[in-house]
């Protein structure tokens, strides 16, 4: 298989990737899901969270993406960038969703100079816009920042209408639900009524 594909197996393995057709997840925005992805439970499995480490590190290095500093999301992002940071050999900084409102209110911690190129490392991205505040702090702070990548990328909506596109933000990723939704009906997860509703629920996501 693909990294793509292993990535996805690995996801559903580690049930990273959950389905409830009678009981749908209430999402952050209070909207009803029949799936919910939850990357943060990669940390928990050395052996699958080295595996796509080593994906991450070798589609990084195959595509010549080239930057000074790696940045994490709070705070989800926070431990994959740490991870990458230490295998790249490369300084690490982290951005907060806000100030943190005391001390010297930062927003960016770690150490970092004006005008050096960052790329943003967190868990997964629907339509890239929780990652607008951090693009935004990261550019206020003149840290440059055109690419970010996440290890799952929902990739169900116009492309055109992607907030961090019109920021000039390129998303890499290393599976997405066309991966995932591959390997549930190859090994038959899900009956075709299930993944029916799940694609209709998806391609419909915005």
């Amino acid at each position: 298989m693909d990294y793509q594909s292993i990535t996805a197996k690995i996801l559903i393995d580690i049930k990273a990737i959950n389905f409830n057709l009678n009981n749908p997840f209430t999402l952050t925005s209070g909207r009803k899901s029949p799936v919910y992805v939850d990357c943060r439970r990669i940390i928990s499995y050395p052996k699958e969270r080295n595996k796509i480490l080593t994906f991450m590190q070798n589609y990084i290095l195959k595509n010549k993406i080239e930057f000074d500093l790696i940045a994490g999301g709070e705070t989800a992002g926070i431990p994959y960038a740490a991870f990458l940071s230490e295998r790249l050999n490369k300084p690490m900084i982290y951005i907060r969703k806000k100030q943190k409102g005391f001390g010297k209110n930062s927003q960016i911690e770690g150490y970092y100079k004006k005008n050096q190129k960052s790329i943003l490392i967190e868990d997964l991205a629907t339509d890239g816009g929780s990652k607008i505040k951090f693009v935004e702090s990261m550019r206020e702070n003149k840290i440059k920042i055109n690419d970010t990548f996440v290890i799952f990328y929902y990739d169900t909506f116009k492309e055109e209408e992607s907030q961090l596109k019109k920021l000039n933000i390129k998303i890499h990723f290393l599976c997405s639900w066309y991966h995932v939704l591959k390997i549930v009906k190859k090994e038959g997860i899900l009956n075709n009524k299930d993944i029916l509703e799940v694609e209709n629920f998806l391609y419909n996501f915005s």
